[in-house]
């Protein structure tokens, strides 16, 4: 009996320590959609092309931060020094990934809620709209605030999000004024 008690404190010890790979999503807080307008440096409206660099094994995603680089085609800055294209890590997908709550959103669309915190999947010639921030590094990115609706798939020139966005990024310009 022991025995078997000392095995198990073992095992459960071992398993304690060993190192986790898979990653889970955790964050103490989501900013708000009117926050997340302001502290974007650049929100474009755009559209996934293709790849810039494709993924070192396609067989293969991850929740994480990719290895492929998604090139967009912007259609409009809506906020921000105007840009004509960019390339962010993700991976294109054959099907849709529209966010299933109601605009203006508060909440990451499904691909974004396991792992970590952000979702990565564009699919080709789908609109998106992109809420980016350029840290120290310097190249922009749309992974700054977990959970959020950062990267939205969009239905379509009226969507209400994009409409919403744009009418969220003219009030801030209209502040400073």
């Amino acid at each position: 009996m022991a025995r078997h008690k000392l095995k198990t404190v073992w095992l459960s010890l071992a398993i304690a320590l060993l190192p986790n790979n898979g990653y889970s999503c955790s964050v103490l807080g989501i900013i708000s959609n009117v926050d997340m307008v302001k502290g974007a440096d650049v929100i474009v409206w755009a559209t996934a092309v293709d790849y810039a660099r494709p993924p070192r094994n396609p067989n293969v995603m991850t929740t994480g931060e990719p290895d492929s680089r998604v090139r967009f085609m912007v259609i409009e800055t809506v906020k921000g020094q105007a840009i004509q294209e960019l390339a962010l890590p993700g991976y294109l997908v054959s099907k849709d990934d529209f966010n299933d709550k109601p605009a203006p959103y508060v909440f990451v669309r499904p691909g974004g809620r396991a792992g970590s915190c952000f979702a990565n999947s564009y699919r080709r010639d789908a609109q998106y709209l992109l809420f980016l921030k350029r840290p120290k590094d310097g190249e922009l990115t749309v992974n700054w605030a977990a959970l959020a609706p950062v990267n939205e798939q969009l239905r379509s020139s009226e969507d209400p999000w994009l409409i919403w966005v744009r009418e969220q990024a003219n009030k801030s310009k209209n502040a400073f004024r």
